[in-house]
């Protein structure tokens, strides 16, 4: 019998209340033995978050296009690497499998969703060869590797969380990138839609909306927006510390912080919500 403070734990031993005071003292206690997907986790973003899960215990499984590995493999440094392709369904859906029979892991309870790419160009320059490139990774990635983390946890009756990564051009207008603007929107209707209907099966899910954040990625954008917008590196550069706020760019640890909050037990009653950490550049 428990009493009113006690809290309720499904057949896995995770709870599915308010977190209680004894909870708060150590957050990210609930991370301890967890079984944490992190796409795109080679580097940038999902380097960070990678690392992060893994200094608080939790089994990091780190998936990325770059890896060849067709099923999980211990790396050295105590995390799972594996191959995927979050544009491509059956990749996806293989990879959850694999974690999910695997013996050292089992059912991943939560998914952070890193895995992105983008292209530049005037939308009135923009192929749609290039304008699916963005689509199909950061859209229809998020959605696939969504999907696939929920149904499992809907199998087997726990609840979980579900962090993806969109941006904070989920919120605004970026010129020069349209593809990328549009399928970040997308990530973005898709948290609150999917937030809405696992919320009933005790899954959370909230989008991260970084702004301007020191990766290879960032630094290839101002080689390209440089050439678009006949600026150099170095102009485009001092262009984007003016924007913040705080003075500064962000870095992946940024952004790795917040995915560990919306994971611990400080982020129970946070769903539907798009997280900007952006240093203030938006505040919407």
């Amino acid at each position: 019998m428990t009493n009113s403070t006690d809290p309720v734990l499904d057949a896995s031993g995770h709870s599915t209340s308010a977190p209680d005071a004894e909870a708060l003292l150590d957050p990210f206690a609930v991370l301890s033995g967890e079984v944490v997907l992190v796409t795109g986790g080679r580097q940038g973003i999902g380097e960070a978050v990678r690392d992060a899960f893994l200094a608080h215990g939790a089994r990091v499984v780190a998936a990325d296009l770059a890896w060849e590995d067709p099923i999980p493999v211990r790396d050295e440094a105590g995390y799972w690497r594996v191959h995927v392709d979050v544009s491509d369904e059956q990749s996806v859906d293989g990879l959850v499998s694999a974690v999910e029979a695997d013996s050292g892991l089992g059912t991943v309870g939560v998914l952070v969703n890193c895995a992105g790419t983008s292209t530049m160009s005037r939308v009135v320059d923009t192929s749609v060869y290039d304008w699916q490139i963005d689509q199909d990774v950061n859209a229809r990635g998020s959605f696939v590797v969504a999907r696939a983390v929920a149904r499992g946890l809907e199998a087997v009756g726990r609840p979980g969380r579900i962090i993806l990564i969109a941006s904070q051009a989920a919120k605004n207008g970026y010129r020069c990138m349209g593809a990328y603007v549009a399928s970040k929107h997308a990530v973005l209707g898709l948290t609150k839609t999917l937030a809405l209907e696992e919320a009933p099966f005790g899954i959370t899910v909230n989008a991260v909306c970084p702004g301007i954040i020191e990766t290879a990625m960032k630094r290839r954008e101002r080689v390209e927006g440089g050439a678009l917008r006949g600026m150099s590196v170095e102009e485009i550069e001092a262009e984007d510390n003016s924007q913040v706020p705080l003075g500064r760019t962000g870095t992946p640890q940024d952004v790795a912080g917040v995915a560990l909050f919306l994971a611990s037990s400080l982020g129970s009653y946070l769903t539907g919500q798009g997280i900007n950490v952006t240093g203030g550049m938006t505040m919407q």
